[in-house]
């Protein structure tokens, strides 16, 4: 196994879980498990990946309740999406399953049935599921639909395809950061559809009891890192939610690095950030 392709394989599983891709002892042959759909495919990698496409082989598996030739329009729309965004020299694999993540149930099935009772209640589950694996412990209120989080932009950082940004904005109760962060999610596909949604905030309440709180979505330490970087920049009262789409290519702990520039760049933009007062030079009288 090359190196692109081992760094390829560590970053699907570590993105769609544990045996994602799996070797299958076959020469250069993995079987890939498709988030969100029941079949998984024969992909044979060439020992040259990524300057030459894999190919698909075949399905390894339909899945135990799909319908009848789902499992072969699937190949044919991977194999589609591979011919589609392939490059010589770059590895793809990433890149495909999200395209396929967007497009596949519209591809597969463009016109969804129902019994004539609304909408067809499996769309609506496997809409709403991205939601759940970014922030599965959240169980915030809505905001009024009149109401939108006053966010602060950092500027767009891209180091090897992957794409970050950060947003800030004033907060009074963890609540509100809550609320904050499930009208995103739920206001924007972009971000809901994100690779990492990295939070942190700080509040100090009343009587003196201040709140700090973290969540890495995945980027191991990185919500932890956040955090500190606010600690030391003493931010108070502040969210910040560093959203980064993974571009393909592993960036080790650079990674860490351009998530605190961004955050850092949204707490500058947002006028958060104190200023000393400066000193004033002793002179003569």
């Amino acid at each position: 196994m090359n190196e692109d392709l081992q760094n390829e394989v560590e970053a699907i599983n570590s993105i769609y879980g544990d045996e994602s891709l799996v070797a299958t002892g076959e020469e250069g042959v993995y079987v890939l498990h498709l988030p969100q759909q029941a079949a998984s495919l024969r992909i044979q990698f060439p020992h040259d990946y990524p300057d030459v496409p894999p190919s698909v082989l075949g399905t390894q598996s339909s899945g135990g309740q799909a319908r009848k030739g789902e499992a072969s329009r699937i190949v044919d729309v991977f194999r589609e999406t591979l011919g589609k965004l392939y490059r010589p020299g770059e590895v793809c694999l990433f890149d495909v399953i999200e395209d396929i993540n967007s497009n596949l149930e519209s591809a597969i099935n463009p016109a969804v049935e129902n019994d004539g009772h609304g909408t067809d209640e499996s769309s609506a589950t496997h809409q709403e599921a991205p939601i759940a694996a970014i922030r599965p412990t959240i169980q915030a209120s809505r905001l009024p639909e009149d109401e939108e989080p006053p966010w602060t932009l950092s500027d767009v950082v891209i180091e090897l395809k992957s794409v970050f940004i950060a947003r800030c904005a004033p907060v009074s109760s963890p609540e509100q950061a809550k609320q904050y962060l499930q009208h995103l999610l739920d206001s924007d596909k972009k971000v809901r559809s994100a690779t990492h949604n990295i939070t942190a905030w700080r509040i100090k309440g009343e009587n003196g009891v201040s709140f700090q709180d973290c969540d890495d979505d995945g980027e191991t330490a990185a919500g932890g890192r956040v955090l500190h970087l606010m600690q030391l920049m003493d931010i108070w009262n502040v969210m910040v939610v560093v959203t980064r789409w993974y571009g393909g290519h592993l960036l080790g702990p650079k990674r860490f690095s351009i998530i605190n520039t961004v955050a850092r760049d949204a707490f500058v933009k947002g006028n958060f950030v104190k200023e000393e007062a400066p000193t004033k030079k002793k002179g003569k009288h």
